[in-house]
């Protein structure tokens, strides 16, 4: 019942957010004094709102399993009303160009995830924790089944 609640829960935001991916922990210190590692993000990404210079989002790259939270630098805009844009991490000395797949100088609004809306500092610590050491994730999954088995509903 726990997962399936926490299922429907992650469903919702979903569809209320735009974003594939409404919460996203920050997992490198690219993007720091803004965001630090851990940081948990909350995401919008509906397609009405364009991309300005200065905010915040998060993308995929083709190639890449993980996505990457960094700032938009700079916006081409053509007369189409298409937009491609650049992203460069705070913490960095160089554009994101060298991290786009082989040929690509920008990026379009498929790329995507969702622009970070607010955030709660080191809370995603846990999770970074549990990819760090998996035995760690290991034993906190056992005392959580051990707790659900031997807890008595009275």
């Amino acid at each position: 019942m726990i997962v399936s609640s926490a299922l429907m829960i992650w469903k919702g935001l979903i569809v209320v957010t735009g974003s594939e991916s409404p919460i996203v922990v920050v997992l490198s210190g690219s993007m720091e004094p803004a965001f630090h590692r851990g940081d948990l993000l909350f995401l919008t990404n509906f397609q009405d709102d364009p991309i300005r210079a200065g905010e915040i989002v998060v993308f995929k790259v083709e190639g890449r399993d993980i996505p990457i939270v960094h700032r938009v630098i700079k916006i081409h805009e053509k007369e189409n009303g298409n937009i491609k844009f650049l992203t460069k991490g705070d913490n960095n000395e160089v554009d994101d160009r060298g991290l786009y797949k082989k040929g690509q100088n920008w990026l379009e609004k498929k790329d995507v995830v969702g622009r970070a809306r607010g955030f709660l500092p080191y809370v995603g610590m846990v999770t970074i924790i549990m990819n760090d050491y998996p035995k760690f994730k290991y034993a906190l999954l056992a005392v959580m089944g051990a707790y659900v088995l031997l807890k008595r509903e009275s």
